[in-house]
């Protein structure tokens, strides 16, 4: 049996998983190096009249997540219409762009420009999220889809653990600290187009689609086809719900801003420990599905009463 079903860790030593799997990995990483970076620029370092200290998780986030809201259903039909893997790429060249352009906003320390680049960087992530979920279904066998799902639901949170704690980390260094910041972020976008290049191909799931470029009209047409299904609409609302919480805040803490963003809000310990939770996770996600096949398997083979 375990031979017919190898561990999903075994995907990521393969081509048509492993480039994805890091692609996304430092895509999810740099979101957060930029944002968390960003957050504690804005707390601790700068007095910006119209972002208030308490204010600016509350604003950042939301400046993020407003690309969600707007264009998730119209890049759900890219990944429709084009290949997935060219899609990647593109989108990877772009988070370079963006990158480039969040360099001056930490040297210069332009809020505004800062504020414009995490924007891109929700477009980004929006861009990606369909084509993500797209890929697997094409290049995994059915018996891998649950144990693949799981490796880069892992992969996506330690990724945003760890940028959260290297942003913080990072723009805190006294003297460099924003450059430090911009430079990583940068660097951890020419990485990710590096392994974006060794995707496989991933042919277009519908050539001939006609896209509808009007956000709100394609965002309602989702969203009442979720609602006939209560199920797949209450997990809508589930997920996004999770993923919207906002982090701590830690403007009230005593704490230096280096103390406090390590110790308080994003300790190495919990770090570590949501990691491993990750890790688990996904390991118990595959085991239980191949544990369900075997004893489907195991019915349909058993003799009729």
């Amino acid at each position: 049996m375990s031979q017919s079903h190898p561990s999903q860790f075994a995907l990521l030593r393969q081509r048509r998983f492993a480039p994805f799997f890091w692609t996304q990995f430092f895509g999810a990483g740099n979101d957060n190096v930029l944002k968390f970076a960003f957050t504690v620029l804005v707390t601790y370092q700068l007095n910006v009249s119209w972002l208030p200290p308490d204010k600016a998780g509350l604003v950042i986030s939301a400046v993020f997540i407003l690309p969600f809201v707007l264009f998730s259903a119209t890049s759900g039909q890219l990944a429709d219409k084009y290949d997935k893997a060219r899609v990647m790429r593109f989108i990877k060249s772009f988070e370079i762009l963006i990158m480039v352009l969040a360099i001056g906003g930490f040297v210069a320390q332009l809020t505004w420009l800062l504020l414009a680049c995490l924007f891109l960087m929700g477009v980004h992530s929006t861009l990606f999220g369909p084509v993500k979920y797209a890929y697997l279904p094409q290049h995994l066998d059915a018996h891998e889809i649950t144990g693949g799902n799981g490796m880069v639901e892992m992969g996506t949170f330690v990724a945003i653990l760890l940028g959260q704690l290297a942003g913080g980390l990072l723009v805190v260094v006294p003297g460099i600290g924003p450059e430090l910041a911009g430079g990583a972020c940068l660097a951890i976008a020419v990485v990710g187009r590096l392994t974006a290049q060794a995707i496989p191909s991933s042919p277009a799931h519908d050539t001939a689609l006609k896209i509808n470029w009007n956000p709100v009209s394609e965002t309602m047409r989702n969203l009442k086809l979720a609602r006939t299904d209560i199920v797949v609409f209450r997990s809508l609302l589930g997920i996004s719900w999770m993923c919207s919480s906002a982090p701590p805040s830690c403007r009230s803490s005593p704490r230096s801003p280096r103390t406090c963003c390590t110790a308080t809000c994003m300790s190495p310990r919990s770090c570590w420990c949501c990691s491993r939770s990750a890790w688990a996770s996904a390991r118990c996600c595959a085991r239980c599905c191949r544990a369900a096949r075997w004893r489907s398997a195991s019915c349909r083979s058993a003799p009729s009463a």
